[in-house]
């Protein structure tokens, strides 16, 4: 097979390309010539909400910035400390950083590689005012448990769902576990869009009426500001590209689990070769990315490469070794986060992937282990 499978497709919207020039023009030549958290925001918020139930959602400027809102609304400052995990995309600490609090690691779970909720309450301190778990990869973090967690503790539970939209837990939508929740819309996300987008979620009116200030300069009323916020909003024409992507994203999503299964029916007998995929099922699933760990990771990487399929690496230094976070590593050890960081390999699942590329990859994988 001559064709080349990058991880990274390059016609990710080349469906939508009509679509968009139509929307861009409609947006701009509107009567009333709103280009952010207009009408069309305003529906992608009550389309979301109507998916999960959320009793509030706020469309903001990214994903990160969505994380960023969520943070400073549980009022996390200097003084205090959010649990986090070691093993994830920076946001989860910078967003935490930059408000003058401090990101504390917690290891994770060495096979679904999202936090394991024994090592977050170990660092649970006095000064902690917040958990912030994240869905990683194709897996759902055990929320069940840091809900008891953080009820017990009497902390705030912030949900980072940025990768995890679609996906349900026990019956319970992602993003609705936490007393926030936060989705991005970034262009590679499984609901990508044209640029950048997000969005919080969350049942308590207090929290959602401070995310609705902060996002935007901090204002209650029209150069109000009760409080110091942050230009977070979002565009209209970003808004609308997600409507129109949304009437065929629970197809999509079905699409990457299907090709999910795929693979991890033809790797389950590859186990004793030192080739583990991840946990399979739908519970608590959101197959975003589909990684495997496996300790021959670079030889695999170049055999696929070899083949036209295009792999990547995730975090392959883990936050706290990470130069801008290491002063908050306190000197501790993450092995399991170590251990991911020099073990993951993720595969193509986009879904527009066709049944004989998807079977090309597998091969290929199998391959490398006979």
């Amino acid at each position: 097979m001559t064709t080349t499978l990058p991880f990274f497709p390059d016609d990710l919207f080349e469906s939508d390309r009509a679509v968009t020039l139509d929307l861009i023009r409609r947006v701009g030549g509107a009567n009333e010539q709103k280009f952010i958290l207009g009408a069309a925001v305003a529906r992608l918020e009550e389309t979301i909400a109507g998916d999960t139930g959320a009793r509030h959602v706020i469309a903001c400027g990214s994903g990160t910035g969505a994380l960023t809102l969520a943070v400073h609304a549980t009022g996390a400052g200097p003084g205090d400390e959010v649990v986090v995990p070691a093993f994830c995309c920076q946001p989860v600490a910078s967003t935490v950083a930059n408000r003058g609090a401090t990101p504390v690691f917690a290891d994770i779970d060495p096979w679904t590689l999202v936090l394991d909720p024994g090592s977050a309450e170990q660092a649970i301190t006095p000064r902690t005012r917040a958990i912030m778990p994240a869905h990683v990869f194709s897996v759902m973090a055990d929320m069940p448990s840091f809900e008891d967690i953080a009820r017990r503790r009497g902390l705030r539970l912030i949900e980072d769902a940025a990768v995890a939209q679609g996906a349900v837990l026990d019956g319970r939508p992602s993003g609705t576990w936490g007393d926030l929740g936060v989705f991005s819309f970034f262009q590679v996300k499984a609901l990508g869009t044209i640029g950048e987008g997000g969005v919080v979620l969350t049942d308590d009116d207090e929290l959602g009426a401070s995310v609705r200030r902060l996002r935007n300069h901090g204002q209650s009323s029209r150069f109000v500001h009760t409080e110091i916020g942050y230009n977070s909003r979002m565009d209209e024409v970003v808004a609308e590209f997600l409507l129109h992507r949304y009437d065929l994203f629970a197809q999509r999503l079905q699409r990457r689990a299907d090709i999910a299964a795929y693979y991890t029916e033809q790797f389950a007998d590859l186990r004793d070769d030192g080739l583990l995929p991840p946990p399979a099922g739908m519970n608590g699933r959101c197959y975003y990315v589909y990684a495997v760990l496996t300790d021959r990771r670079d030889a695999l990487r170049d055999h696929l490469a070899a083949r036209g399929v295009g792999t990547h690496v995730y975090y392959p230094l883990p936050l706290p070794s990470q130069p801008a976070f290491a002063k908050f590593a306190r000197g501790m050890t993450f092995p399991n986060a170590v251990a991911a960081g020099r073990r993951n390999l993720a595969l193509p699942i986009w879904p527009h992937l066709t049944d004989a590329e998807v079977e090309h990859i597998a091969t290929s994988v199998r391959e490398f282990h006979r």
